[in-house]
This record gives structure tokens, sequence and C-alpha cells, in this order.
């Protein structure tokens, strides 16, 4: 009898090029990824297996970490790898590009000012607000009304980006507040008497 074969995700098929001047290292169940924009060390989960070979990145479901042939265990197995593949692909991605997120305030009197490791909004409220900026991201301010989040680590900017614009975030009737550059507001009719 032949042994089952193991499917893994469409996302988790796909290979991850490893471009020029950005190192990938697999040693046991921890990855390093190092690049001239920073640098990651993480653990790979025990169902998931990394194979580094010709230029690329392989990420495949690994036999030992607890093979279920059918049912749920199969289902969460494709959606590791496939999330594994997906983090690794962003990792690379950072320490080679990084990623970068653009809020615009729309509002009279809105603007923002980065100053050393501190953002100071002005959003209408009766107190400025001072954004401690974490560690790994930058902040910059072209204008007063546009803030630039920078950084290798995708989630992290991600999540700069929302907590900026969780306080005010864009109303529905006029579009004031602060929003991202391609956020498109559906806006509202006012109430007519």
């Amino acid at each position: 009898m032949s042994t089952p074969s193991i499917s893994t995700s469409r996302v988790g098929r796909k290979p991850v090029a490893i471009p020029s001047g950005v190192e990938v290292k697999v040693t046991g169940q921890e990855l390093a990824i190092k690049g001239p924009k920073g640098k990651f060390e993480v653990a790979i989960h025990p169902m998931v297996q990394v194979l580094v070979e010709g230029g690329v990145v392989n990420v495949k479901s690994n036999a030992e970490g607890g093979y279920s042939r059918s049912g749920s265990g199969s289902k969460l197995r494709r959606s590791i790898v496939g999330t594994t593949r997906a983090k690794i692909a962003n990792m690379v991605h950072g320490v080679a590009h990084s990623f970068e997120r653009k809020l615009l305030l729309v509002g009279v009197g809105y603007r923002a000012q980065a100053k050393g490791n501190v953002l100071n909004l002005t959003l209408g409220f009766s107190h400025p607000i001072d954004f401690k900026i974490p560690e790994g991201i930058t902040i910059e301010t072209p204008s007063q009304t546009e803030v630039l989040v920078k950084g290798n680590d995708k989630d992290l900017v991600g999540l700069v980006a929302s907590k900026i614009r969780a306080y005010r975030g864009p109303e529905p009737y006029k579009g004031k507040g602060v929003r991202y550059a391609d956020e498109v507001i559906v806006r509202k009719e006012t109430k007519k008497k």
C-alpha cells in the first residue's frame, strides 16, 4: 500500500524567490533571513518543513509533525503551510525593499509632525496627540497632511498605520478624519427635513 500524498495549499506550493543581497538559512526548526534593510529570526511550526535550494525557498508539509490523513487536521496543515509561505515571502520582501503605508489627514486644522521618535497629531480634539513610534518603524511627514509609515515588518507597519487611523477614523458625511491613501470612503447623504 502506497503512502497517501500530503496535499498543500495553492499558496504554499509557490516557491519564494530569494533576491540578490538576501541570505536565508534554515537550522532545524529555526529560520534566519538577513538583508540590506534588516533581519528576522523566527521559529518554524512543527507541521511545516522549509527547504532552501537553488535561490528559492520551498515550504512543504512535514510528515513527522503529526500527520493526519483527512478531516480538520489536513485542513489545518494546509492552512499552516500557506500561512508560513506568505509570512516568509513578506519577510524576504521586507529585508530587501521594506514596506510602506501612506495615511492622509482630511479636515480643517488636521496636521501631523514627526519629531524624533514621537508623531504629534492635531485632529480637532481639545488636545494634541503624541504617538510614540515603536522600534523598527520610521514615520515621515512629507507635508502636514501626509504620514508615511515605513518598516521591514509588514505586520508591524499595518498595525502602526491602523493605530494612527483609529485616533480619528473617516466619518461618512464629509469624509473628515485619518484615512489610508488608497481608501475609498462611501459618503452618506445628510438627513433632510
